[in-house]
This record gives C-alpha cells, structure tokens and sequence, in this order.
C-alpha cells in the first residue's frame, strides 16, 4: 500500500485540524508549533520499519495515527455504553492517541528510521528502512513521553499511564502494571484498555491490507527439469573426460 501526495497532505491537514478540535489551550499550541516545525518529517514518517509489519511506508506514521484516534471516539462509546468508570476525558484520551508512538519520531536532531541502503534486505526481508544507529535507543513509549516532558507539555496521569502501556501485554515492561492479581495495583482508568485495543485495531486492519492476499497469490512455478536427462548429461561429461586419460575405464563405466 501507498498513499499519494494528495492523500499524504490530506491526511496531514486533517491531524492538525483533530489537535485543534480536540486539544485545549495551552497544549493545543504547544502541539501544533511542534508538530508543525517537523511537518516533513512527521508527515512522510512510515509507522513501522519493515513490510511485514504494518503501514511502512511514506505518510504511514500519520496514517496510523489518524486511524488510532477514530478507532479510540468508537471504542470509547462502546466502554461507556457498558458503564465504564467516567473518570477521563475525551481530550485525554485522543491526546494520548495524538502521542501514543511520537517516540517513533526520534529527538530533534536524528530520525528514528532513515532509508535503506541494503537493496537484500529490502528485497529479501522487506526492510524498507532501518534503524538510525545515531539516536540513542529509548522504547517508543519512553522517547515520547520524553519528548513531551522536553517540549514542557503537560501530561496527566491518566494520558502517561495510557502512552506508557499502549502495547499491553505485547511489551513485558507492562506487565507489573496490567497482569497484577492485586486489586490495589490494577490501572484505575479504563482510558488505557481503550488505547490499547485501538492501536490493536489499528495495526491488524493496516496489516490485512498490506500483507495478507500475499499468502493467497499463486507461487511462482519454476519451469520443472528432468533430472534424469540432466543426470545423463552430467555422467556422459564425466565419461568423456575420463576417456581422455583412461579409455578402458572409460568403457567400463559406459556399461553401468
């Protein structure tokens, strides 16, 4: 999958008019300056580094975003049509959303991913991009959260927590926060369960349509070779240059 200029654009213009919307002042200027000073970057950023995994490819970060944040306003009506805690906001929720995977983003000065250069990996493993070994490594949620403490962005419990444990269970950094058999200890805000799923959500559909009809293409056939006819020849290529220094043994093995 690829988007277009038209649609990277679009896209991009859509993700600031949702911080408009969404985000109250201060922070909604805060963000916008922000996000508007790297807007070549943030809006040509892929989601992920490698085709096999979900939306790797120019404009694919906002993309996700954008789709994390309407997966979110669903989900949520869905938790409190079943009585969730009211205890979080919308702006909260879609702040975090906004934010969940800035760590990809990389600090102010190094990219995150840059282009590959290695035409195997690319071709062979589907690693259109690659690790920018100038940057310091941080897990994406903590480069984020870092970013934002830099850039003196105020965060709520609620939105740290929720930016913090966005992969669940798949990061087993999470676990003392979400596997805990102590009632004291569980997350006191659904918020998190929401972002979670939502970026589940996300990442699954993106990754249906860039990769699964790849499992169901046909193989390509290799034209079959007749293994006895080329065995011959090899065995009659052997033969001939044996004869050339020993002729009877040559016979002999004609015989065979």
């Amino acid at each position: 999958m690829n988007l277009t200029p038209e649609q990277i654009l679009e896209n991009w213009n859509r993700f600031l008019s949702v911080i408009d919307q969404y985000v109250e002042s201060p922070r909604k200027e805060q963000l916008l300056e922000f996000y508007q000073k790297y807007e070549e970057r943030f809006s040509l950023m892929p989601a992920s580094h490698k085709s096999g995994y979900h939306n790797s490819f120019p404009g694919g970060y906002i993309d996700h975003v954008l789709r994390v944040i309407d997966v979110s306003l669903e989900l949520d009506k869905v938790w409190r049509k079943f009585n969730c805690k009211d205890n979080y906001t919308t702006e909260e929720l879609i702040f975090s959303a906004i934010n969940h995977d800035l760590g990809k983003f990389g600090d102010f000065d190094h990219e995150a991913v840059v282009e590959q250069t290695d035409e195997w990996r690319k071709t062979k493993l589907g690693e259109m991009y690659q690790f920018n070994t100038k940057l310091t490594y941080m897990s994406v949620p903590d480069r984020g959260l870092w970013l934002l403490a830099e850039l003196g962005i105020k965060v709520s419990q609620n939105e740290y927590l929720t930016i913090k444990l966005h992969d669940g269970l798949y990061d087993q950094a999470n676990e003392p926060y979400l596997k805990s058999y102590m009632p004291e200890t569980r997350p006191r805000t659904s918020m998190i369960y929401i972002l979670h799923q939502a970026d589940l959500l996300a990442a699954r559909v993106e990754w249906e349509h860039e990769c699964l009809d790849n499992f169901y293409k046909e193989p390509v056939k290799k034209p079959l070779v007749n293994n006895f006819q080329s065995k011959q020849k090899s065995q009659e290529k052997a033969i001939r240059q044996i004869g050339n220094k020993n002729t009877a043994f040559a016979d002999m093995l004609k015989n065979i």
